[in-house]
């Protein structure tokens, strides 16, 4: 598992509480600032449907024909203005988000906390306000490592005869940069001679590497009590925005560990189906199951929100590499014992490689799973395909 989303935002805003109804970790959750100050780590799952529902008998790694696919989450330390200058737990927040491939940023839609996450009357401030800052403390963040020996870099650069865009990606490797980013980000920029650059330049590049390194999709929070007109604002956004209830996400999850709800992470609606509840304790639960009945189908959007950072922000795919391409097992007969988070437009050859480094460097073909048809080296890989990679390998 080499995926890792980062969850970012002001105190305040339901960070913890996404993150415990993610993972269902105990984590503290409390109304006052910085409650996170070392980061929380745990494990979440993107949902996508199982192949073996195509067939008669389901694998065991699912749930009714549901697969969740490990990835990492973090939940970092509040996020305060000029927090790339120390401010609040700054520095501390921005060197565990250099970890993360995605960022979703939690926002209090209901507007009930300001600029810092003081708490507030609900709808006392704009969370528009929000959304922007964030993006400027990463970018600033990374502007100040860059900018650290620039000097001296360029130097060596120009007497060494250097790519710079390689030498700038080996400057921001500890924050999750890579050439690719960097050369795609100098072309945006429009400027390839580093000497001419001035502090615009470098803040625009930043921003331009941040944009590739560190996607971000936002979680409009607190949906369940939040002004609708803000919510309807924050949508009308040009990225991605999920409006979210993690206190109800969290919950539904509880309710379900205890056997009240036949529930799934993601699920439109569920069964109240505990025998010993309370009248109390049932009408909690129906309130519940109309909050997500009229979302359909997006339910509370904690899932939503994984899914659509690791599908749709990062373009990522699911692939199920099996030994044998007739029952879709491995050597000890276990049915799709595997998925694989791969990026979309990857091959048959890369998927050899993820399996382990032996079988990639003695890739002969690929074999479809489904047909059966043998697939070359540069087979463009699609979401569910079952493939049996072949190699001389041992």
């Amino acid at each position: 598992m080499t995926m890792t989303i980062g969850l970012a935002g002001k105190p305040n805003a339901g960070k913890s509480t996404f993150f415990k109804a993610a993972t269902m970790a105990e984590v503290d959750i409390a109304n006052y600032p910085f409650t996170t100050i070392d980061a929380n780590r745990g494990i979440t799952y993107v949902r996508t449907t199982c192949p073996c529902i195509e067939r008669e008998k389901r694998c065991g790694n699912c749930e009714d024909g549901i697969r969740f696919v490990p990835i990492e989450i973090i939940d970092v330390a509040g996020l305060v203005p000029d927090a790339h200058q120390g401010r609040g737990l700054g520095n501390a927040f921005l060197d565990e988000l250099s970890q993360a491939q995605a960022i979703i940023h939690v926002i209090d839609a209901s507007g009930a906390t300001d600029i810092e996450g003081n708490p507030g009357d609900i709808g006392s401030h704009d969370p528009l306000e929000d959304v922007d800052f964030l993006n400027r403390e990463i970018t600033m963040w990374m502007k100040g490592i860059l900018c650290r020996n620039w000097e001296r870099l360029a130097r060596k650069i120009k007497a060494e005869n250097l790519k710079v865009e390689e030498a700038i990606a080996n400057q921001l490797m500890g924050a999750g940069v890579c050439e690719e980013h960097v050369n795609i980000a100098i072309d945006q920029l429009g400027k390839r001679e580093y000497i001419k650059w001035e502090d615009e330049d470098m803040c625009q590049l930043c921003e331009y590497i941040r944009l590739l390194s560190k996607p971000v999709i936002i979680a409009a929070n607190k949906l369940d009590v939040a002004p609708p007109e803000n919510v309807e604002n924050l949508e009308k956004l040009e990225i991605i925005v999920v409006p979210t209830s993690a206190a109800a996400e969290l919950a539904i999850r509880n309710a379900a560990s205890t056997g009240a709800i036949d529930y799934k992470p993601g699920d439109e609606d569920f069964a109240i189906e505990g025998s010993d509840l309370s009248e109390k304790q049932i009408k909690g639960l129906e309130k519940l199951k109309n909050f997500v009945v009229s979302r359909k189908p997006h339910g509370c959007g904690v899932q939503e929100c994984i899914n659509r950072a690791v599908f749709d922000q990062l373009d990522l795919i699911v692939v199920y590499p099996v030994e044998d391409e007739g029952h879709w097992t491995d050597k000890k007969g276990r049915m799709l014992p595997d998925a694989y988070l791969v990026k979309k437009g990857s091959t048959a050859h890369e998927l050899a490689y993820k399996v382990h480094t032996d079988i990639g460097d003695r890739f002969l073909y690929a074999v479809d799973g489904r047909t059966r048809m043998r697939l070359g080296d540069k087979y463009e890989l699609k979401d569910g395909d079952v493939i049996k990679i072949v190699s001389t390998a041992k």
